[in-house]
């Protein structure tokens, strides 16, 4: 085992950052590396089908963060897609390549309707990592094939039912293709439970976990929520499994439902690395499970055929885009996303292969199909990519008004007190505001009174992003913790340069660091409200309202001045000591001087003085502290 882990870590160190550097993207990187090591070129591994098996649940981890990333308002705004567009492009590709495979090739046709089935499944792995990796996933084309890829993996369900009627073998060998342990029940029962297992899902997602993330999250173990977000995941999918349903469909509707938790950041966190290194394994087994012994004797037929399947698929979904309004610029790249075979195909083949419905060689000759066109995949979108850069000199096609979401303009990381009061008065100015903190209690409180705050550490880079760092305007760090307001700082400056970054200052010395740090403001979180109660404190030992309201500006304004001038002699502790007592020394003098001027003009106007005004305007009313303006 460790030798197999060894080398799969190998060939993606060695053969992704290559395929990246030379523009072929990620997953095509990984499908080098497999063709690489596989039992094919190199040899340097076997056959990986059980190794495929684990790897495969790396895309029903990315079902479960692209649910996170939609909320059902939003799913449900993609119901006609999902169901009309999705459908009818199961239902027309399969259609098109039964006929030719009943018509041309003279199948039977069952095993005409069983290839036409598998074979109008698309990659949801390929598509949506590829689109996600090229910055498309949410343009309109991304949406419609992720909406068309979420009816495949619901499709799933009906076919894996719909093929036992199929079997060329007796119906009592069809047990063995299922794990299933309801598949010897009624019909009626299995799909009773089969709603109660999803409505359970649901309803646990909503009421049950939160409390649970709350109580996981307040042992501040980060290892421990990451274990529990894996359990959750997991269970999920071994439930799903059990009762017939797709693991990836059930992890869906768990994150859709989770989309809208506070701990939803926290959890994109945690699955996220699981899920690369999971997918980046079952591309490197489609890439070994290339059969090129068989692609040589069959060259000509499998490069046909494979030519053939991405042209009739491309052809119905242009006509699909077209029927549904997508524009124009769209249209190719919602065809070409979609147009080559998926990796349940694989799962599809190994139970027709059960129930005889297709022979070893017509067996081996669509898995070969299927993986090619799947290696062909990150080629056409990059086909797609260089002519947009062609063409890029063409006038833009603007979005539709109704595709164009709000920009996240401010990300406040830490949302007590100081944090609560800067996110109030900019969202009552009509900022749209992010906010992370990562205080449990402190959400949960917050919460009650409907404020929307999601769980998360805000110096990690992948939760920044998944906030909207890449596009927001101002980062806000409220937090009170000294050391970790800086490095949140220098993270942002590292990854987000276009971001102002406001700041709340510890004390004194974490103000100079601040300085350091180059942030656009700062403020010290006690020195305001100490001020203002220094001034109340003025009027209640006899001073009028103006003069101490102008006593407190003096030393406001005094105060700043001195930080600024005395960060750059902080570590110096000589020079530093020097000045601190020196600029003491100024303040002193300019608030008795400031005093005593108005002690004079006070006395003037009352007509006790002759000369006073004359004096008062001789005398300088602040020692040499121009700097400090």
């Amino acid at each position: 085992m460790l030798e197999i882990a060894l080398i799969y870590l190998a060939a993606a160190i060695v053969a992704v950052p290559i395929a990246k550097r030379v523009g072929l993207g990620s997953v095509l990187g990984y499908l080098i590396a497999g063709i690489l090591i596989g039992p094919y070129a190199l040899g340097i591994v076997g056959d990986q089908t059980d190794v495929m098996h684990f790897a495969e649940f790396g895309v029903v981890m990315m079902l479960f963060l692209v649910g996170l990333e939609l909320q059902p308002a939003r799913l449900w705004k993609l119901r006609h897609s999902i169901l009309g567009l999705g459908g009818l492009q199961v239902v027309l590709t399969a259609a098109a390549i039964f006929a030719f495979c009943y018509w041309v090739f003279t199948m039977h046709w069952q095993t005409a309707l069983a290839i036409g089935l598998m074979l109008a499944l698309s990659s949801t792995a390929i598509v949506l990592q590829s689109l996600e990796e090229k910055g498309w996933l949410k343009q309109e084309a991304g949406q419609n094939a992720f909406s068309v890829l979420l009816f495949q993996d619901i499709a799933i369900i009906p076919i894996l039912a719909l093929l036992p009627l199929l079997a060329f073998a007796p119906q009592s060998s069809s047990k063995d293709i299922s794990d299933s342990i309801i598949a010897s029940w009624p019909v009626w029962q299995q799909v009773g439970v089969s709603v109660a297992v999803i409505a359970a899902i649901i309803a646990g997602g909503k009421y049950v976990s939160a409390p649970l993330f709350r109580y996981i999250a307040q042992t501040h173990m980060r290892e421990i929520f990451t274990i529990f977000a894996l359990f959750l995941v997991v269970a999920i999918a071994l439930v799903m499994q059990s009762i017939g349903l797709s693991p990836a469909l059930g992890t869906f509707l768990a994150g859709v439902v989770l989309a809208e938790s506070e701990f939803r950041h926290e959890l994109e966190a945690d699955i996220e690395p699981f899920k690369g290194l999971l997918l980046g394994l079952f591309f490197i087994t489609v890439g070994a499970s290339i059969n090129f012994e068989l692609l040589a004797d069959e060259f000509t037929t499998v490069i046909a055929l494979v030519a053939l399947l991405i042209v009739v698929k491309a052809c119905i979904l242009f006509a699909l885009a077209i029927t549904f309004n997508i524009s124009k610029k769209q249209r190719l790249l919602f065809a070409l996303a979609l147009a080559q075979g998926g990796e349940f195909a694989f799962v599809l083949l190994s139970v027709t292969t059960t129930l005889s419905i297709l022979t070893p060689e017509q067996t081996s000759l669509v898995t070969l199909v299927v993986a090619v066109s799947m290696l062909v995949a990150p080629l056409l979108l990059m086909a797609y990519e260089q002519l947009q850069k062609r063409t890029s000199n063409s006038a833009p096609e603007f979005d539709k008004p109704e595709q164009i979401s709000s920009a996240k303009h401010v990300i406040i990381a830490g949302y007590g007190r100081f944090g609560q009061i800067m996110g109030r008065l900019l969202h009552a100015q009509g900022y749209e505001i992010t906010v992370l903190d990562h205080s449990p209690s402190q959400i949960e409180l917050l919460r009650r009174f409907g404020n929307t705050v999601f769980y998360g550490d805000a110096a990690r880079q992948e939760l920044l992003e998944a906030a909207g760092a890449h596009t927001a305007q101002m980062l806000i760090v409220a937090i009170d913790d000294a050391d970790k307001t800086l490095e949140i700082i220098k993270l942002a400056h590292k990854n987000y340069p276009q971001l102002k970054i406001v700041a709340r200052a510890i004390d004194r010395r974490h103000a100079y660091q601040l300085l350091n740090l180059k942030v656009d403001a700062f403020n010290r979180e006690t020195v305001d409200s100490a001020i203002n109660l220094a001034v109340d404190a003025l009027e209640l030992l006899g001073n009028n309202k103006e003069d101490a309201q102008r006593a407190g500006k003096l030393f406001r304004d005094h105060d700043r001045a001195a930080v600024l001038q005395l960060a750059e002699l902080w570590g110096d502790d000589a020079s530093y000591g020097v000045a601190v007592r020196q600029r003491m020394e100024d303040l002193k003098q300019v608030l008795q001087q400031d005093k005593q001027a108005q002690s004079d003009l006070n006395t003037c106007d009352s007509g006790d003085c002759e000369d006073g005004l004359t004096e008062l305007a001789d005398r300088p009313k602040k020692p040499d502290d121009s700097h400090i303006e």
